[in-house]
């Protein structure tokens, strides 16, 4: 029966796609993993075209102190709007399916489907607690059949370095749309059910490297088509009487008790005003459901300023008490534009004053903002990040979106695993501050016209390449289902807190050596090498030097 059958394992960096020959690949996969990291990697197999549907058993056997998890790879629809534009670097720019979501099963039932290939993701962790010996030791993966036959082996071996991963030292940010989790899973917004299941999304975001959680004090300006809005999302009750306002903490105060359970070291509060401009208040409700201000409402007219200047002492006098002040984080508007730069400057004016002892950061790709004094922290785009990198900006953060289309890193469908983890290494050679990405779980269409099925639409129905609004999945359990694209950008920050725990003991021109080294020129965010090879052998190489030096 052996020779209708084939397997083959692979890295994580490599999609396989049903029908098509996966790539060559190596007869024993070789990894490499610190103490309280987790690597992962894949098993391809195929049945034979004229055999018969039928059921398989998966058998994994790991070291001692190498706990295994294993998900089945599953294919989505994806497509890429044909206004973005595209680079030679992409797996295609085709509609079709794409492996990505990643669904817990059971191994002893294990899918033999006749004449496609199919994939199991593995995920293998060091726990960081775990009194292991060091060194190099065997994977072994078995298929059978039904029966018991065997249908194929394969080998991956793991070399446990000696040493704990340092935390991650920059803010990770992928902003949580809890809006959406209440009407994917139709709960009221702030019921307990909702509570549960923002817990374990936040949980999940923390166990996967993403440490800052989007903290909506009111309904988030974000993706809100204008003049319309999302549903009301809002952590601070708030009382109106005659211009005087008072302020209820109660829900903010849970959501940070949550925040620290699960894990998360920096909160950032949701924008003061609209996107695009902060031409407008968000949408803020009072008492018995009455509207406060929103699109109404001119930003830096008098009625919303007052409000400002009686909300902020109080806020920032509640983040002191709950003992968050120093891991705060503001913003003002998001994207704005040139045009902007005015109306985005006096609405600043306003906060600044209260805010004096807190980051405002905010996501822009003009350099002008900085250069003019508008913003202290930019978040440029990282197709837009080159002023700003040869002005030396202290504390850059960077991000990516729909946009970042072209040459530079992203995580879309269409694109190679490699162009999502690269991104671990550039930030750490430009010494990035902090990242953000605008989408960990949005599930709306453009502007959040609607909903969507994200297992069915994953471009927020046709506006951006498949895979930029979300990197999780909505389980039907309230809990998070993964994605290949989450791991590996998880991947990309591990590469991140390992080059500089390097550096402490090599020291920075010797790990910026190591990253250029061999190569025609020195990587930067548009010019990298096209392989995986490339990231997964930079990453022995550190793994390597870290235990040559402790």
């Amino acid at each position: 029966m052996n020779d209708i059958f084939e397997v083959r394992l692979y890295s994580s960096l490599e999609k396989i796609f049903p029908h098509c020959a996966p790539p060559a690949y190596a007869k024993q996969l070789k990894l490499s993993a610190m103490y309280g990291e987790t690597v992962s990697f894949q098993i391809s197999y195929r049945l034979a075209a004229n055999w018969y549907r039928s059921w398989g058993r998966l058998k994994i056997t790991a070291p001692d102190g190498v706990r295994i998890n294993l998900r089945r790879v599953r294919y989505v629809p994806g497509s890429l709007p044909q206004n973005y534009k595209t680079d030679d670097g992409y797996l295609t720019t085709e509609t079709g399916l794409f492996p990505d979501l990643l669904e817990p099963f059971d191994a002893s039932q294990l899918p033999l489907i006749p004449g496609i290939w199919q994939t199991i993701w593995v995920d293998a962790e060091i726990p960081s607690g775990t009194p292991i010996q060091p060194g190099c030791k065997s994977i072994a993966v078995h298929i059978e059949s039904e029966n018991g036959e065997m249908l194929g082996a394969g080998e991956a071996t793991i070399d446990r370095i000696p040493g704990l991963l340092p935390p991650l030292a920059i803010p990770h940010a992928r902003w949580f749309h809890a809006d959406c989790l209440a009407t994917y899973y139709e709960v009221d917004v702030f019921s307990e059910r909702h509570w549960e299941i923002i817990e374990n999304f936040a949980a999940y975001a923390v166990r996967h490297g993403i440490n800052t959680l989007l903290t909506p004090i009111f309904t988030p300006p974000l993706d809100t088509a204008i003049e319309g809005e999302r549903p009301t999302l809002q952590l601070i009750d708030v009382t109106a009487s005659n211009g005087k306002y008072t302020f209820g903490f109660e829900k903010l105060e849970r959501w940070v008790q949550m925040c620290k359970r699960v894990g998360v070291q920096y909160f950032e509060i949701s924008h003061l005003f609209t996107q695009w401009g902060a031409k407008h208040a968000p949408k803020i409700m009072g008492q018995c459901g009455t509207r406060l201000f929103g699109w109404e409402t001119d930003a830096t007219g008098a009625e919303y300023t007052n409000f400002l200047h009686q909300l902020l002492p109080a806020l920032t006098a509640k983040l002191a008490q709950l003992g968050i002040a120093e891991k705060t984080i503001f913003h003002i508007s998001d994207e704005p534009g040139l045009d902007s730069l005015q109306q985005y400057t006096a609405a600043r004016n306003i906060v600044e004053p209260y805010l004096s002892h807190y980051k405002i950061v905010d996501a822009l790709t003009n350099y002008d903002f900085y250069k003019q004094g508008a913003v202290s922290v930019p978040i440029p785009s990282v197709d837009h990040i080159e002023p700003f990198l040869e002005g030396n900006v202290p504390e850059l953060w960077c991000y990516y979106c729909c946009a970042q289309s072209y040459k530079v890193p992203n995580l879309f469908f269409m694109q190679p695993s490699y162009r999502n983890r690269i991104l671990g290494v550039l930030l750490y050679k430009y010494d990035i501050a902090g990242f953000l990405h605008w989408g960990y779980n949005f599930y709306n269409s453009m502007h959040s016209l609607y909903p969507v099925n994200p297992f069915v639409v994953t471009d927020a129905d046709g506006a951006f390449p498949s895979g930029d609004p979300f990197v999780v999945y909505p389980g039907a359990d309230g809990k998070p289902l993964g994605s290949i694209r989450l791991m590996v950008a998880q991947e990309a920050f591990n590469d991140l807190r390992a080059l500089r725990m390097l550096e402490q003991l090599a020291g920075r021109d010797f790990v910026l050596g190591l990253i250029d080294d061999g190569l025609p020129q020195p990587i930067t965010f548009s010019c990298f090498p096209q392989n995986a090879e490339y990231i997964l052998s930079l990453r022995q190489k550190v793994n390597c030097e870290i235990q040559n030096r402790r």
